[in-house]
């Protein structure tokens, strides 16, 4: 009987295991998911001073499904206080008005200076079935600090996992990213602050820091240190009025200027500065970190890009 007792023991233990292999024989494996942007939905990450013939805020909107999806426009990097220390009021009509301008039937906008009141139930109730999320410029660690940790952040998310979309520009652009390039309060000039608070963006694009401006102020280099500073980081520079569209772990330059591209896994010949350009239309893989293919339509070689380094080459 003991015997009989101890096959059927031996058995059942048999049959758990085969289980367990075969479960995990058909499960996707890990590499599948995305190690940078969303795993559902998409980024627009745009570089400053959009214009409306480059079209990136007609992306935002197709992205969403259309002008009659559900939008949350959120100014809250333009800052929280005003100069004499008093919080700063938004005028919901002035903050929506360029959105209804572009068609959009169903917009709000949202904004606190207290996290606090971001952790609430009532606040995020428009991000419950939003399809796309719009963050100003302004100065980057206003956002953090008010959604940094909170509810708000995770309704955020949400949108992405519901298939939606999340966009912004200058100061909307770089908190979208995982290290906060200049979010020092005193001033933007400071690539990497001190200030533990404001030393990391939302990290919807992950393992990136995100600079904007790079034409129009002459940021191409600046990303240099923080790169050398944490190797581990891709370092994106955006020009205005250029982005890039994120899909997965690829994304798509958009816009009539360069992104500068940070890759510090690339060899890089002496006389080159340790970034490259990509140009409207280039398709870049951040996992593989390598340009699959051209604008032009030619399949990308390997890493590197479309301007060999030495991107300031590229001012005018």
């Amino acid at each position: 009987m003991r015997l009989r007792s101890l096959r059927f023991v031996l058995a059942a233990a048999v049959g758990v295991i085969a289980f367990t292999l075969g479960a995990h024989a058909t499960a996707p494996p890990l590499d599948d998911a995305p190690q940078y942007g969303p795993a559902n939905g998409s980024l627009v990450i745009i570089g400053g001073n959009m214009q409306e013939s480059s079209g990136l805020a007609q992306k935002f909107i197709q992205l969403a499904g259309g002008p009659d999806k559900n939008f949350v426009i959120i100014p809250t990097n333009n800052g929280n206080r005003n100069p004499d220390g008093s919080l700063r009021v938004y005028n919901e009509t002035t903050v929506l008005a360029p959105w209804i301008k572009r068609g959009l039937t169903h917009v709000a906008m949202l904004h606190t200076a207290d996290p606090k009141v971001a952790n609430t139930e009532e606040f995020v109730k428009p991000l419950l079935t939003a399809n796309g999320v719009w963050f100003d410029g302004g100065r980057q660690w206003n956002g953090v600090d008010s959604y940094a940790g909170t509810r708000a952040l995770e309704e955020f998310r949400k949108v992405l996992d519901r298939g939606g979309v999340i966009a912004g520009s200058s100061a909307g652009a770089t908190i979208q990213g995982d290290y906060l390039v200049r979010g020092d309060t005193k001033g933007p000039d400071i690539m990497m602050t001190e200030e533990a608070a404001h030393q990391h963006g939302f990290a919807f694009l992950r393992h990136v820091a995100i600079d904007q401006h790079i034409n129009a102020r002459n940021r191409w280099d600046d990303l240099i240190p923080v790169i050398k500073k944490y190797p581990d980081l891709l370092g994106i520079g955006l020009s205005e009025d250029t982005g890039i569209i994120v899909h997965g772990d690829q994304f798509e330059v958009m816009g009539k200027w360069k992104v500068a591209v940070h890759d510090n896994t690339r060899a890089y010949e002496p006389w080159e500065k340790p970034y490259f350009v990509l140009s409207q239309g280039d398709v870049y893989d951040m996992k593989a970190r390598r340009v699959v293919k051209y604008g032009n339509g030619v399949t990308g070689r390997g890493g590197g890009g479309g301007g060999g380094g030495g991107g300031g080459g590229d001012l005018p």
